[in-house]
């Protein structure tokens, strides 16, 4: 049967934690400061094929908790998913990697990121919704923006900072 006569294929194989850190440079003093911390948040999403038809979609965060000058805390994780994708369009295959699979397994991070905080003696951080396909967009026009300034050369992936 050839691939034109089959259906198009999305399932997911497995979401999975593939990397968590926790620093606390500052600690126990940190915790006797009052004031409340600001937080920086970064996000990265990244994409690689595995086999014919299987991809790793990994969305990664690094949130960044300062009192002052001094950082209270920094975790930076990273939940991957296997997916299954066959018979999809390359034109739709790329917006389902960088849109749809990071949607899937961005609410595991959230919610591994908010638990890690916690049980390390801070106040939860809870994650905002990420509009993924904005940030997508936003990638295509850096790279787009890159290429034309580089004369096309290509970066891997692009890392934005979300407040």
């Amino acid at each position: 049967m050839s691939d034109e006569n089959q259906q198009p294929v999305f399932q997911i194989q497995r979401v999975y934690l593939k990397d968590m850190s926790l620093e606390q440079p500052n600690s126990p003093a940190i915790f006797l400061e009052q004031e409340a911390p600001s937080i920086e948040v970064a996000l990265d999403v990244g994409a690689a094929p595995l086999a014919e038809g299987i991809f790793e979609s990994t969305v990664t965060i690094t949130v960044t908790a300062k009192i002052k000058d001094k950082v209270a805390f920094l975790v930076e994780g990273k939940q991957a998913g296997i997916f299954e994708a066959r018979n999809i369009p390359n034109e739709q295959l790329d917006p389902l990697l960088g849109i749809g699979c990071p949607n899937i397994v961005y609410p595991y991070l959230r919610a591994n990121i908010a638990d890690l905080i916690t049980r390390a003696g801070f106040p939860p951080v809870h994650l905002a919704e990420i509009n993924f396909e904005v940030f997508y967009q936003q990638r295509l026009q850096a790279i787009a923006e890159q290429q034309a300034a580089a004369g096309g050369s290509t970066p891997a992936e692009g890392t934005n900072t979300v407040q």
